[in-house]
């Protein structure tokens, strides 16, 4: 029997592509799932025994929520990355590393061949496949859902045939949930005009008030959340659970996928909204004008090329030494008050804070130059424009 490792969530698709694949493909089939921080301890449990009970040889749960950070948040947040001016990267950034990890482990067991649940319609299928071809091109991939076209009541069907009676009662709403964010699909955002409900969104508002909390910067990244310390990633789920009490970061993007068609996803990320908008006051207050105009480019740049599944592109590499080093002086306090559906960023406090009143407060007095200096400037700041005018009379008209 030929091996192949199967990308496994516990869900309907994988759970069919598992039984698929040892009842008409006679194959050994090994199961994975890559936990980036959507998965409790007793769902990871349950998980396990599912795969088992359908027939897998073997199967690991792999948490990387290190891995993820390193990799891909942290540049995230460097860079300021909001897709579209809107969304986290929530989903999509996940993938990548996912593949990677199930490529790692088909290598493990001697896999002849890969496979996952994606259908032939979403960005899914692009980034899985991208990476596999990349890393393996050796593995062959196999999509079951993708090729035979299969309908949910067709895999339901096939699974009760071959004795699986677990209920596939469809959500109301599809619920993807990870470190940097979880989305939220459902009927409403196939649409062009309508907002999810209330009830569609997993975390509910159950703090009113409002609460001041202090972000702690070191070099970009998040040391601290007021008085807790830890690891990026412990102070990413610290506030996470703070500011969803206020139900704050939901929002609804709508982007262009990889295969030319308009999308809508709800999504919820009070963490990464929160910590994204507070690192990017820190920056505008320590780094230079120029700095961050080449910072937002790149950053643009970085977080379409990871959603469109490309990061083994060595360009990535170049982005992210770019952003490391500018992150030298990104390190202070920034003060953000949470209230429910909404927050304010107050403020910062850095040593490297370029508002420094030596030199002068905007709109109010200059201490280090004169009047004369002032004119002198201007007049030779202005020369271009005094040129083209001369030069071209009457060419605004």
């Amino acid at each position: 029997m030929e091996k192949v490792v199967v990308a496994y969530s516990g869900g309907l698709d994988t759970s069919y592509c598992v039984k698929h694949l040892i009842h008409d493909k006679n194959m050994e089939v090994h199961t994975i799932l890559v936990n980036t921080g959507g998965f409790s301890e007793e769902e990871l449990a349950a998980t396990e025994k599912r795969a088992y009970e359908l027939g897998s040889t073997s199967h690991v749960n792999k948490t990387i929520l290190e891995e993820f950070y390193q990799n891909a948040i942290k540049y995230l947040i460097f860079g300021n990355v909001l897709k579209n001016n809107t969304y986290p990267l929530s989903v999509s950034a996940e993938r990548i590393f996912q593949a990677i990890e199930v490529i790692k482990y088909a290598k493990s067991v001697g896999a002849k061949y890969i496979a996952h649940g994606s259908t032939g319609a979403g960005n899914d299928q692009i980034r899985f496949d991208g990476i596999f071809q990349a890393m393996a091109p050796e593995i062959e991939i196999i999509t079951p859902i993708r090729d035979l076209k299969l309908s949910r009541q067709e895999e339901v069907d096939f699974l009760k045939s071959h004795g699986v009676a677990y209920s596939w009662e469809k959500a109301q709403y599809s619920i993807n949930k990870g470190i940097w964010g979880t989305s939220v699909g459902g009927k409403e955002t196939l649409t062009s005009r309508h907002s999810l409900p209330e009830s569609a969104y997993p975390s509910q508002l159950t703090k009113e008030g409002s609460e001041t909390v202090k972000l702690v910067f070191a070099k970009g990244e998040l040391v601290a959340v007021n008085d807790h310390k830890g690891s990026p990633v412990a102070n990413i789920q610290y506030l996470e659970k703070i500011a969803s009490a206020y139900a704050i970061g939901r929002d609804i993007h709508v982007g262009d996928t990889i295969i030319g068609i308009k999308g809508r996803v709800g999504f919820e990320a009070a963490a990464p909204i929160l910590i994204i908008k507070a690192h990017h006051l820190l920056e505008k207050h320590v780094l230079t004008k120029w700095q961050q105009h080449w910072k937002e480019q790149l950053g643009n740049w970085y977080g379409m090329l990871l959603h469109e599944g490309n990061y083994l592109d060595p360009t990535m590499r170049n982005i992210e030494a770019f952003l490391t080093d500018s992150q030298k002086t990104v390190t202070g306090e920034v003060f953000v008050t949470l209230k429910p559906y909404h927050f304010v960023l107050e403020g910062i406090e850095s040593d490297h804070d370029l508002m420094k009143s030596d030199f002068g407060q905007y709109g109010e007095m200059n201490n280090s130059w004169t009047a004369d200096d002032a004119k002198g400037f201007i007049k030779i700041y202005g020369n271009a424009n005094k040129i083209y005018h001369n030069v071209n009379p009457g060419s605004d008209d």
